[in-house]
């Protein structure tokens, strides 16, 4: 429990009652706060753990509906702007004047671009992060199932009806969510996103080991330099809608801006935090880049025009079962450790204002150190237990509620990224060094601003159109085919 002046007492429970010990003063850093300890490692499993998805899996289909030339150059050209506007992001974590620490995303923006800004920032950021764990709620559920479903295919035939309802692994989710919930910050996710990042290097090492299987084998489909054909069974308007899809897809997969400051107050202040993150930035953007052209493109070579929007989940491969299944396996612990990654955000925002607004509440800020005698300890906050959990919740009801809510994050990824992966980084570097208007530099981030924008747009509209399908066959609680 934190007393007066920094104090810490823990608590026991042991056969001669509830024990509580005086720890000591916790050390702190320039700004008072419990001594950071993240490096250059640790922000790059962060980041790899929030940009590397299961939609890695879908970046062969996104290939197909672009062809070899655009899907490709799509690939490398929205990891070099992402890249390019995250090393501008992490120059805003320090105010050049007074060297102080900005804690989250909406506080860079309040701080260089107005309260306005700040206000669109936050309301964007956090219907992003809200949306992403439900999201990732629903599709570790997806890949649970598929567990399933493989060892049923595998023993009865791959025509055999093997339903499978999605719901008892979404509330077992949930149910596990909310006992990891409760680590207190960032700075304790570290070997929960270490973990996170090996299962998404592993699951995408198998999709990309089967692609090139079936290449080898001489089992590869056909592929064309523009892309699924317009003809029977596809129109020219369908295409384009499955083309604006793919672009926000492959533009979306890298985007991370949303939780980048967040991930960079956790390092430490020597070396600098701005030259440590942008290294950080380099490593995790680069790694994932690889690992996405081999996926898009060994995908794209194995099932040609016809590659599935999920190598997996959607049974692009049904043998070796074996390794599909811990393929699988190997998706829903990343997206355990993604779902935490993504949700700190939200549980720090609310947790943070209660403080500022009820500062010597024991129930807001009151922390008790509690474990049996010896065993180990935990931290417990009372505030912490009741919204986390209450959060957990309610992000659950909605995935079972409504299981098509990927089409509608889609759509808030779509509205998302262009502010937060683009706008905010370009306009936060504008302001403090004073770029000129119509000056080469101010022309060139404008012209960035611009396409991102069109893409984000045509994006919007092709989730929309998805979505719009998805409502007209939507059944709640269906148990799936």
């Amino acid at each position: 429990m934190q007393g007066f002046g920094g104090e810490i007492f823990q608590v026991e429970s042991c056969e001669s009652g509830l024990e509580i010990q005086k720890v000591g003063n916790a050390e702190v850093d320039d700004d008072g706060k419990p001594r950071r300890t993240g490096n250059l490692w640790t922000a790059s499993a962060h980041i790899i753990t929030a940009i590397i998805g299961s939609g890695v899996l879908s970046l062969a289909w996104g290939v197909a509906q672009l062809g070899w030339i655009a899907g490709v150059a799509t690939l490398v050209i929205f990891s070099g702007i992402t890249l390019y506007t995250s090393s501008l992001l992490a120059d805003a974590y320090r105010s050049p004047v007074t060297g102080k620490r900005n804690y989250t995303y909406k506080e860079v923006v309040r701080n260089n671009l107005g309260r306005a800004m700040y206000l669109a920032c936050a309301t964007v950021q956090y219907a992003n992060l809200s949306g992403m764990v439900i999201g990732y709620t629903i599709t570790a559920s997806i890949s649970m199932a598929a567990i399933q479903k493989s060892d049923c295919f595998h023993t009865r035939g791959h025509q055999a009806p093997c339903a499978v309802s999605h719901n008892p692994y979404m509330i077992g989710l949930g149910i596990l969510e909310i006992f990891l919930s409760q680590i207190p910050n960032f700075h304790k996710l570290s070997m929960l996103s270490v973990v996170a990042a090996i299962m998404s290097f592993a699951y995408s090492s198998i999709g990309v080991g089967l692609a090139l299987a079936k290449v080898v084998s001489g089992q590869g489909g056909r592929t064309t330099l523009t892309g699924v054909e317009v003809g029977i069974g596809l129109s020219a308007a369908e295409k384009t809608w499955r083309m604006f899809r793919a672009f926000g897809d492959i533009a979306f997969a890298y985007t991370y801006s949303q939780i980048l400051v967040e991930i960079q107050d956790t390092l430490k202040a020597t070396p600098p935090e701005n030259q440590v993150m942008k290294k950080a930035n380099v490593v995790a953007v680069s790694t994932t880049t690889a690992f996405y052209l081999m996926c898009g493109c060994f995908g794209y070579a194995a099932f040609g025009n016809s590659a599935p929007g999920n190598l997996l989940t959607g049974f692009g491969f049904y043998e070796p079962f074996w390794l599909v299944d811990l393929a699988n396996c190997c998706i829903v612990l990343h997206l355990v450790g993604a779902y935490q990654v993504f949700a700190q955000p939200v549980f720090s925002a609310v947790e943070s204002s209660a403080k500022r607004k009820w500062p010597k509440s024991n129930f807001v800020n009151a922390e008790y150190s509690v474990g049996f005698c010896r065993s180990q300890r935990f931290s417990v906050n009372f505030l912490r237990l009741i919204w986390r959990s209450s959060f957990v919740i309610l992000a659950t009801l909605v995935a079972l509620v409504m299981p098509f809510f990927n089409d509608i994050l889609a759509f808030l990824g779509a509205m998302g990224y262009w502010p937060l992966t683009v706008y905010f980084p370009i306009e936060i570097y504008i302001a403090k060094n004073n770029i000129r208007r119509w000056s080469r530099r101010w022309l060139g981030l404008q012209l960035i601003n611009s396409v991102c924008l069109l893409v984000a747009v045509a994006a919007a509209c092709g989730s929309i159109q998805g979505l719009n399908k998805a409502l007209k066959t939507y059944k709640p609680f269906e148990v799936k085919e």
